[in-house]
């Protein structure tokens, strides 16, 4: 994984494993820990899966805190017999990754915010019954500077455990959320999760991923480099275009029976009116999305501004991961967020 030139890494130090390059202290064990923890889960997540052999657990409430690039979201859900009822979601935004992009590093400032954030939703868990909860951190933590500020920030706000995922982590837990809420009958399955900052992509066979890759581009990303103007203009269209084809140039995976799309971008391209996304749907949506202003697009796809800004930016990357998969995307229901829920819900189940 290190070795391919489309997997995501920190940008704090160059070319150094992520756990080595941790301070000491509480960021640094649970840095070196995530590893070996994420493992442990997935291995859990992957039994519970309806696509492999679940096991009879009792129910149990949990909750996940999810720190992305654009938004922190909260998840608190009731697990039952290896299936998850979602109980509440929140949504924050955080404007993280605009940070990352402009300086290379997150602001006192908007680590504060996040840390507070973080806090509100937390407490918001626990008074709901949640039996575990976790704070998760994606590409703001790889890909800025000072992400370890960020996590121990998170640490001393809320007081529970604040897991920075590797980029291989936040695949392997989207592909076993996505099936976890929308079971695939197909002998092998991409699933593929845009998100602000980054896109992952994993494939695989029955209950487990074989194939993993992260590209260091998302909506947010792809949005501030390219798409500045209220509606898009044809050169910034084009200009987003080349710098996804890019950053996808070389990318061979291998070919699916069937796939599906999480994250916030699929879920607001349903809502405008795609229930699938193959290469003609995306590639009208996305000419459609650039000639609307944000307010617009907004309203036609039930998103807020921030999603509706970034919602082109969105579709051009699923538009280049959908050429090179072959086969139609689905949208899925669940992803990274359900599944670190199915795997607190399993460790619970365990401890009971």
């Amino acid at each position: 994984m290190a070795s391919d030139p489309h997997q995501e890494g920190r940008a704090r130090p160059r070319g150094a494993d992520a756990a080595d390059a941790q301070p000491e202290g509480t960021v640094a064990t649970a840095s070196r820990k995530a590893h070996e923890l994420a493992h442990r889960l997935t291995a859990v997540v992957r039994r519970t899966s309806p696509t492999g052999s679940r096991a009879r657990m009792p129910s149990v409430r949990v909750a996940v805190v999810d720190v992305g690039a654009n938004t922190l979201r909260l998840l608190v859900a009731d697990s039952a017999g290896g299936t998850l009822e979602p109980v509440r979601e929140e949504r924050r935004r955080t404007g993280l990754g605009e940070d990352v992009e402009r300086y290379g590093r997150l602001t006192e400032e908007k680590i504060a915010h996040s840390a507070d954030a973080a806090r509100r939703e937390v407490r918001r868990a626990r008074k709901l019954g949640a039996a575990r909860i976790e704070v998760v951190v994606t590409s703001p933590w790889r890909n800025a500077e000072n992400g370890d500020e960020l996590v121990g920030a998170l640490i001393e706000a809320t007081g529970v455990r604040a897991r920075p995922l590797t980029a291989e982590e936040e695949a392997e837990l989207g592909f076993a959320g996505a099936l976890a809420m929308t079971p695939v009958d197909a002998p092998s399955v991409a699933v593929c999760d845009v998100g602000g900052g980054s896109t992952q992509l994993a494939i695989g066979s029955g209950d487990a991923p074989s194939w993993l890759r992260s590209i260091p581009l998302g909506s947010l990303r792809l949005t501030e480099r390219c798409l500045g103007s209220n509606p898009s203009k044809k050169g910034e269209l084009a200009c987003a275009r080349e710098a996804a084809a890019a950053q996808f140039e070389g990318l061979t995976p291998p070919l699916p029976a069937a796939a599906l799309a999480t994250g916030g971008t699929a879920r607001a391209l349903r809502r405008f009116g795609l229930d699938r996304l193959d290469g003609p749907g995306l590639d009208a949506a996305i000419e459609e999305l650039a000639l609307l202003r944000v307010g617009q697009r907004a309203k036609r796809a039930r998103a807020d501004h921030e999603r509706a800004r970034t919602l082109p930016a969105g579709a051009i990357i699923l538009a280049e991961v959908q050429r090179r998969l072959q086969v139609p995307m689905e949208i899925a229901d669940g992803g990274v967020r359900e599944g670190v829920c199915t795997g607190l819900a399993a460790a619970e189940a365990a401890t009971a």
